[in-house]
């Protein structure tokens, strides 16, 4: 078999692999990205109804029925630490752990070939809207003309997210992340929804416990400090597309985001002093302030003959110029803490989010393979039978095995995981196909050891 064959075959099989979702493909979906982009008071109505519910909510601890709107299907192990679990409960022989490991070299050397060809794609279509493009600079483009390149980029997107199993989060958990604030928050902020056109959140690896620490700022704030909370629901990705009417489109991933803590990752913000910081600011400086008064103020009135109206102006001059500055003060080291946090919470951005998404996806892809292919192997039948049940049987395996391992209810998509073995299955046995060049390792110009030279000493 030529290589131009073979290739051509890893295109027919692999070809349906970036859009077959299973029974999900019609619920990934981004909901504010294009539905009313020319009115975009229009776009948000619905999410600032939903704001006005949880605004009017008494103390609200996770949005409406969450446990329906969000599904884990991030697979909660590398692939290695996949591979060694796999072989120590279903291949514990050397010619099945040969077998598996074989296979695994295989489907990383096919989904190779398909996830370059489309982080190709995707690049080519999101460098004319790069703004860190480091080539020739290009003629520019009209607002109208970069917001359909947007919208086109993000499309080709979507199917890439959910194969790297990122869950959409739907417009009530937005409502509710924009609204809430939790109490133990260092930094808050506020945002206006009339600067955005629009915006949309993905997420993976949802858990609750501690947050961990990502700022090294430490505020010294008397009252103010308070011990970390003792759980927090957090994902361990977020991949951010956002765009001001201002500005242009923001491709962002972080880390370890609370999920009351999304509106910080958005653009264009500010950040707010929290009512209960407010009040004590405010009572700090009255109690301050009339001391001030009692021991300065009645001594300049007495002894100087000042007129009341101008000792009082005075005093309102220099209170007012204390407060500006306390708050000046308090906003300065909450945004200073803001930008440590995004600092050491930012993965990637812009066209590198690309090429870690197709990382992420391939990565997702080689852990569905080699999942489907070592339950299959212990079906009586194997694949044989009709593909429906055939992929419930594996979901609802491979979902009991994944909760007994990790502990994480993990919702597996069995069709897809099922299409993309049948989609390899042509191919076993043609890697690598004869007479594809074998090309010279990478040189590494690493300096030589100097030699030391021998020594004339003779013993």
């Amino acid at each position: 078999m030529t290589i131009e064959r073979w290739l051509r075959l890893q295109g027919k099989g692999l070809a349906m692999l970036h859009v077959t979702r299973g029974a999900w493909g019609s619920r990934v979906r981004v909901w504010t990205l294009f539905s009313a982009l020319p009115g975009t008071s229009r776009a948000f109505s619905s999410l600032a109804e939903k704001m006005g519910v949880y605004r009017k909510a008494w103390n609200p601890t996770e949005p409406r029925d969450w446990a329906q709107q969000y599904r884990e299907r991030f697979i909660p192990f590398s692939k290695e630490q996949l591979l060694h679990l796999l072989i120590q409960e279903f291949h514990s022989s050397p010619a099945e752990k040969a077998a598996l490991e074989e296979f695994s070299a295989h489907v990383d050397f096919c989904t190779l070939f398909h996830y370059h060809r489309i982080l190709a794609r995707l690049q080519a279509m999101y460098d004319p809207i790069n703004p860190d493009r480091e080539t020739l600079d290009q003629p520019s483009l009209t607002d109208p003309q970069r917001l359909s390149n947007e919208q086109e980029v993000l499309r080709a997107l979507d199917p890439l997210l959910a194969q790297a199993n990122f869950t959409p989060l739907s417009e009530d958990a937005l409502a509710y992340a924009l609204v809430v604030h939790h109490p133990q928050d260092e930094v808050q902020v506020t945002i206006n929804l009339d600067q955005y056109v629009y915006m949309q959140f993905w997420a993976l690896g949802q858990r609750v416990g501690p947050m961990p620490r990502v700022s090294t700022v430490r505020s010294q704030r008397g009252f103010f400090t308070r011990s970390p909370p003792a759980e927090r629901r957090y994902f361990k990705r977020v991949v951010l597309a956002a765009r001001t009417k201002r500005g242009r489109l923001v491709l962002k991933s972080f880390k370890d985001t609370p999920l009351e803590g999304l509106e910080q990752l958005l653009p264009e913000l500010k950040v707010r002093t929290p009512t209960p910081q407010r009040a004590l600011l405010n009572l700090t400086l009255l109690v301050s302030g009339l001391v001030f008064f009692v021991n300065v103020g009645m001594v300049v009135l007495s002894d100087l003959k000042m007129a009341t109206s101008l000792l009082l102006l005075l005093f309102a001059i220099f209170m007012g110029l204390r407060a500006s500055k306390m708050f000046g003060q308090r906003r300065s080291v909450q945004a200073l803490e803001l930008a440590h946090m995004l600092y050491y919470r930012s993965t990637s951005n812009n066209s590198e989010l690309l090429s870690a998404l197709a990382l992420r996806a391939q990565d997702e892809h080689t852990k569905e393979a080699l999942l489907a292919r070592s339950f299959l192997a212990r079906r009586p039948g194997g694949a044989q039978g009709p593909p429906e049940e055939t992929s419930r049987w594996l979901q609802s395996e491979v979902e009991s095995w994944l909760l007994a391992q990790s502990g994480c209810d993990v919702a597996f998509n069995g069709s897809r995981a099922l299409a993309h073995l049948q989609a390899l299955t042509p191919s076993i046995g043609l890697y690598p196909p004869p007479g594809f060049p074998k090309l010279d390792p990478l040189a590494w110009n690493t300096p030589e050891a100097p030699k030391t030279a021998p020594s004339s000493s003779k013993p």
